[in-house]
């Protein structure tokens, strides 16, 4: 039997077809990272040589425009979902302003450099300078790669995405209107802008209480990676169905689910992986596949015109960049950070070349001209993204090694997390790991103590430790699970504290059995007598990541205490993982002293103080907590600084008044740690 018998070109067995793709995506970026060339450009290049005008190997069937407009979609969420919330609205007007810029300079460079190269009619020039105007943020993945998305170049211009296309959006339905019509209709202008309005107020809505209630009713991750990708295509089909790119949709869906999505999350590490290891490859192959190299040579005018507008697009968004980092202060890195994210060209323009070809405002040239144009953005987009994204991780990377020198005594924390019950396990491990500085690479802790050889308490806690490792291993943190033989459990917590070098406890909080118990329990009291590390005392009723706000009750002179700085910075990681407002509730001297270690770190995050002048204050505040915060209360041991009576009758109230609140109760470190 012959080859030819067995194998047709192109391939059409779903099986062949899909080995070939993962082979690509796996061969690919080793081949081209070996010979300095950006993995999208080669995954871009492999689409060109395997598609329809190239070997043939593969048509452009069915399933890559499914999973191109998957990939696409998926580009523009998971650009959303990555970004610091803080970051993104202290730079949404700069992004605004370069939204703008590097709108209107290549829609001038494309209406007047198109009449004047092509001798095209005005309707074809504007519709040339939408796609001119138009990015895509294909190369986004290097900026992921390297760590950078919250890095101002890169939060300004992934605003500006959503501008420009935008614009370029209502640019083309425009032209088209007009050019259909013979005239402008304005109220068809204005009834979009109204869709628009009243699309993201219900899908805000909608998406915003919906995912909360969702989260909090299903904890397995595998359906909430499956709803979550449900509601980014239930929000780009409705974008679609008022006349809106579905682009948009997907990155508005990323924007309302980005608190619900933690950046050290199991579900965040799932949605990265998917879409980085299958949807954005599969989408930049297509469009690979669409670019057809022999149309140069048949015609030397397509050539011309490729050349005309991969020219003048380029330079356009290139003066763009410079005058927009010359306007914020940026420097070079900065701006050809800036121009490479916004250069590239994929989903809009192509749109845009289909649509005006289909209406007779641009010739078969000028068509072939856009798709080769297409081909060299991205190649200079991506080569300038990789290259300034390396130069900026590095200078990024010397500036924190600096102030981390200047500003940090000591070592990361090595946290201890204790687990007994499977039901509470995993929000444990969870908290403990949104308190971790994002460069702490000290393993995980978690450990069970038991007493006795009861099998059902052993299995128990047994299976609690599993579920807290598994927590862990989702965001591929180290974590070391074990399960310990101790004369009591407080016994066994110090000791495992001591031989892993521990500096935090991570604990539940004791359930009270009869009327006589303690708030805390006996347990929690002795291990606070047993220890001077710091020690975290959790209850959370919802999943952690679905908290909105952190409510921080501070005593007077905690500034004093050895562990201050450490609890502080705690602080600061939660709230950033989870895009959460702080309050802190202190005496004006202490809530100085906080702020300071909050600005010089460098957090995030939005912090709001009210002042505590007497315990009456708190109370007054306390009032104020509802079910979707977190009450974090810094307690004082008996002979510190920042001990008083009213700290003495703090479990007496927290079990009367906040007995149904989501709490933390933290413990500072005192005299450093030493048991």
């Amino acid at each position: 039997m012959k080859f030819q018998e067995v194998v047709t070109f192109p391939l059409t067995g779903p099986v062949e077809i899909f080995f070939l793709v993962l082979l690509i995506i796996l061969i690919c970026p080793l081949l081209f990272r070996k010979i300095g060339i950006p993995q999208i450009v080669g995954l871009i290049i492999a689409g060109v040589v395997i598609g329809p005008h190239g070997l043939n190997v593969l048509a452009r069937d069915a399933s890559f425009e499914i999973f191109g407009e998957v990939g696409i979609l998926y580009l523009m969420f998971l650009a959303a979902v990555e970004i610091n919330m803080f970051h993104l609205k202290k730079n949404l007007g700069k992004g605004l302003i370069f939204g703008l810029i590097t709108f209107a300079i290549p829609t001038l460079f494309g209406i007047f450099g198109s009449r004047f190269a092509f001798g095209a009619g005005w309707y074809t020039c504007v519709l040339i300078s939408t796609m001119y105007a138009a990015h895509t943020l294909i190369t986004y993945p290097i900026v992921s790669r390297f760590g950078l998305q919250n890095s101002k170049p890169a939060v300004i211009a992934v605003c500006s995405t959503i501008v420009t296309v935008l614009l370029a959006l209502l640019t083309l339905a425009g032209v088209i209107d007009s050019s259909s019509a013979g005239v402008f209709h304005v109220s068809r202008f204005f009834r979009l802008i109204g869709l628009m309005l009243v699309y993201a107020l219900v899908v805000g809505f909608l998406l915003h209480y919906l995912t909360k209630y969702f989260f909090r009713k299903i904890s397995d991750q595998v359906n909430q990676f499956i709803y979550v990708l449900a509601m980014v295509f239930l929000s780009s089909l409705l974008a679609s169905l008022i006349g809106l790119e579905a682009i948009l949709g997907a990155f508005y869906a990323g924007l309302i689910l980005n608190r619900f999505i933690p950046e050290r999350s199991g579900l965040m590490g799932r949605i990265s992986f998917v879409g980085n290891a299958i949807f954005i490859p599969y989408f930049l192959i297509g469009v690979g596949m669409l670019i057809n190299i022999e149309v140069i040579f048949k015609s030397w005018n397509v050539g011309w015109v490729a050349l005309n507008m991969a020219v003048v697009a380029m330079t356009a968004k290139w003066i763009s960049a410079f005058i927009s980092s010359k306007i914020f202060g940026f420097n070079s890195t900065g701006r050809r950070l800036m121009f490479g994210l916004t250069s590239g060209k994929a989903a809009a323009t192509i749109a845009a070349a289909l649509i005006g070809f289909q209406h007779g405002l641009l010739t078969e040239d000028m068509l072939n001209g856009a798709v080769l144009m297409i081909l060299v953005s991205c190649i200079i987009a991506s080569v300038s993204t990789q290259n300034a994204a390396k130069k900026l991780r590095i200078e990024l990377t010397e500036e924190e090694l600096k102030k981390e020198d200047a500003t940090r005594p000591g070592e990361y924390s090595r946290q201890l997390v204790a687990v007994a019950n499977p039901v509470t396990a995993e929000n444990l491990m969870k908290m403990a790991l949104l308190m971790r500085h994002k460069n702490n690479r000290n393993p995980v802790t978690a450990v069970f103590v038991r007493n006795s050889d009861d099998a059902g308490r052993v299995q128990t806690g047994r299976n609690a430790l599993k579920i807290a490792v598994t927590a862990a291993q989702a965001v591929d943190i180290e974590v070391k699970d074990i399960e310990r033989y101790d004369i009591n459990a407080v016994a066994g917590l110090t000791n495992e504290a001591k031989q892993n070098q521990a500096s935090d406890i991570i604990i539940g909080l004791h359930r009270k059995n009869n009327i006589v118990d303690t708030f805390y329990g006996s347990l929690t009291e002795q291990l606070l007598n047993s220890t001077n590390r710091m020690i975290f005392i959790s209850r959370c009723f919802i999943p952690v990541d679905t908290l909105g706000r952190l409510m921080v009750l501070v005593p007077d002179k905690a500034e004093y205490e050895t562990g201050f700085q450490a609890w502080v910075e705690r602080v600061g990681n939660l709230a950033s993982q989870l895009a959460a407002k702080v309050i802190f509730l202190a005496y004006p001297a202490t809530a100085s002293f906080i702020k300071n270690v909050i600005i010089s770190e460098g957090y995030a995050i939005r912090h709001e103080y009210r002042d505590l002048t007497s315990w009456d204050d708190f109370i007054l505040h306390s009032h104020d907590i509802t079910s979707e915060d977190l009450f974090i209360v810094i307690g004082a041991r008996k002979g510190s600084v920042s001990h008083s009576g009213d700290m003495e009758g703090l479990p007496g109230y927290l079990q009367k008044n906040h007995s149904n609140d989501n709490l933390v109760v933290i413990y500072p470190e005192q005299f450093g740690g030493n048991d």
